[in-house]
């Protein structure tokens, strides 16, 4: 039997304590693996709920989607949102989708994803080829459609989502769910009165079809400072004190709407509405 003032019994110990400490870390871990996913997808569905406007009736009061149970969302996810795997450069649906598909990772696989082109900087190299779009549905007839956007700021890569009514050239909602940009000053995309500025902006120029729509066409964006009245219908004011996170929403949202991003997708919708 060792000493226990010795060497060799304190590094038994230390040895023995840190064995037993990563079996419950990682069993904790596996453990709670699976509320983490139902956690990571509660959330999405929440934020593309926000995006899209959509309340609950709780009581003759008008609930948000921030406030609402998670039972709440749940179920009105379910009755109002369809979720669609899309090829963003043919603008067409994956009928044969794999549910678990990630676009992220597809985004860091070169068999997976493409070069970032193009005259908009989004600070991404590559973006993937295919994503998860979501349709608002309600009576059976699509209210709106919800794409994924993101790009750099000032510290990180901002995530978030832009609902567009069926007209496929008004802005319904905008919101994001992720970044790491400085509190007060880029991290007010989160402010809910900044977000609400974007409900009506115009996507395209004024008189120009969607289908025939060209990069040069899209107006959406953030202006610096308070818009002209003659951008008012199209942008927002930008964001006081961080020039960098504005410029990096206004570059993401004029990438994600030309023809490298869902141009092709809004295009063909536009095509089938006309037909």
């Amino acid at each position: 039997m060792l000493p226990k003032d010795s060497i060799a019994n304190t590094l038994v110990v230390s040895l023995a304590l840190c064995v037993v400490c990563s079996l419950l870390v990682s069993t904790a871990a596996v453990g709670l693996k699976k509320f983490q996913v139902k956690n990571k997808a509660l959330d999405q569905q929440r934020n593309i709920l926000a995006a899209a406007g959509l309340t609950v009736d709780r009581g003759g009061q008008e609930i948000s989607a921030a406030d609402m149970s998670s039972s709440e969302v749940e179920k009105l996810f379910e009755q109002k949102v369809t979720r669609k795997l899309l090829d963003i450069d043919t603008g067409e649906y994956i009928e044969d989708a794999e549910a678990t598909f990630d676009p992220r990772k597809a985004a860091k696989d070169p068999e997976r994803s493409v070069p970032v082109d193009g005259p908009v900087d989004i600070g991404q190299a590559r973006r993937e080829k295919r994503t998860w779009v979501f349709l608002v549905q309600d009576e059976g007839k699509i209210q709106q459609y919800i794409v994924p956007i993101y790009g750099m700021g000032l510290w990180s890569t901002l995530y978030g989502y832009v609902a567009v009514d069926n007209d496929l050239r008004t802005i319904q909602g905008l919101t994001f769910y992720e970044h790491g940009e400085t509190p007060g000053l880029g991290g007010e995309v989160e402010n809910p009165k900044w977000k609400s500025k974007w409900v009506g902006k115009q996507i395209y120029e004024d008189g120009v079809d969607v289908e025939d729509a060209s990069n040069n066409d899209i107006r959406v964006g953030v202006a610096k400072g308070a818009p002209s009245s003659e951008n008012a219908k199209y942008m927002v004011d930008g964001l006081s004190g961080a020039t960098i996170t504005s410029r990096g929403v206004d570059s993401m949202l004029k990438y994600w709407f030309s023809d490298e991003g869902f141009g092709p997708y809004f295009k063909r919708l536009a095509s089938q509405q006309g037909a």
